[in-house]
């Protein structure tokens, strides 16, 4: 799941070589974590939050059909890691 994030994500942005996805496991989902860079923030987030909403569209669709919940966070750089 996290390779299609990362795929998408690259075709979108101006630096794909700065895409990066972490998955963190819970209990009965998993979290996405996308990391670009700072310029392109903008990019995967869209106006309005448009591009983001249809990636999370996406991974909804892809959690129903595999029975596992997926969620997307955009980090910031300022964003820490837990």
């Amino acid at each position: 799941m996290d390779e299609l994030v990362r795929e998408i994500a690259r075709a979108l942005v101006d630096e794909p070589e700065a895409v990066e996805v972490d998955s963190v496991d819970r209990d009965e989902n998993t979290v996405l974590r996308l990391r670009v860079a700072p310029n392109d923030v903008g990019k995967v987030i869209g106006k309005q939050g448009r591009t983001a909403r249809s990636v999370r569209t996406i991974l909804g669709a892809v959690s129903m059909k595999l029975h596992h919940r997926y969620t997307l966070d955009i980090l910031e750089e300022d964003d820490d890691q837990e």
